[in-house]
């Protein structure tokens, strides 16, 4: 929704921009940071109960060892609630720098690859659900590829009080350290690491995403961008 308003937006207000690539990626740019804004706390959420540490203790039972793990949070509820007793608002957005600065190329990119994909298939094809399943996932495949490194330090980012040994003190202050970091230690290749499985989650994701949307409009015979224009204009 908030893509084709920023589209709109921008073209009524900043004509002279024209209708080519810039505008899809200020408008996509735009649309994946109010996004992220809008929702980030539940993806902080999401990131803490899948990554939280469990205290175990042993106890032994006729004879045999038998371990109880503790969850440290109970549900999203939770741990929206214990982020913010901790670090009010401010915790809730931990890590959200980095967010917004691999979303905004990452949007960018996908929206961009995906828009101008589309616009160098014949028009025979341009209703061919085939056609935009391929499209969006080869746009989902470049945008991932170039923006998963900052993916990769926002979520350490999010998880570091989780770790004993970085309690008490930020493990790092921004994205930029958190990239330079990662290399000096561990190398390049680690801001790589799982890069392979994340394609299986975002690659048909994007592709079915850009699909469904697209033959909706469609469907619902709403018109193209540039014909609502002239109308409105008109």
């Amino acid at each position: 929704m908030t893509y084709e308003q920023y589209w709109c937006w921008i073209l009524n207000n900043y004509s002279a921009l024209g209708t080519g690539p810039l505008i899809y990626l200020l408008a996509s740019s735009a649309a994946g940071g109010t996004a992220v804004l809008c929702t980030y706390p539940l993806d902080l959420a999401r990131t803490k109960l899948a990554y939280q540490v469990t205290d175990t203790r042993g106890s032994f039972n006729y004879g045999m060892k038998s371990n109880h793990a503790q969850p440290a949070y109970n549900g999203i509820k939770d741990v929206l609630r214990s982020v913010y007793k901790e670090g009010g608002v401010r915790g809730l957005y931990r890590g959200v720098g980095p967010t917004l600065t691999g979303i905004l190329p990452y949007a960018g990119l996908k929206f961009y690859i995906y828009e101008e994909l589309k616009r160098r298939v014949p028009e025979e094809h341009q209703t061919s659900i085939m056609m935009r399943l391929s499209c969006g996932a080869l746009a989902g495949l470049f945008g991932q590829t170039f923006t998963y490194p900052v993916d990769v330090v926002r979520r350490q980012m999010q998880v570091e009080n989780l770790q004993p040994s970085f309690q008490g003190s930020a493990r790092y202050r921004n994205t930029w350290e958190g990239l330079t970091t990662s290399v000096r230690n561990q190398g390049w290749r680690q801001l790589f690491a799982g890069l392979s499985i994340n394609y299986i989650k975002i690659v048909p994701s994007v592709a079915i995403g850009f699909t469904a949307y697209d033959m909706m409009k469609f469907w619902l015979r709403i018109p193209p961008r540039r014909k609502t224009q002239s109308i409105s204009a008109a």
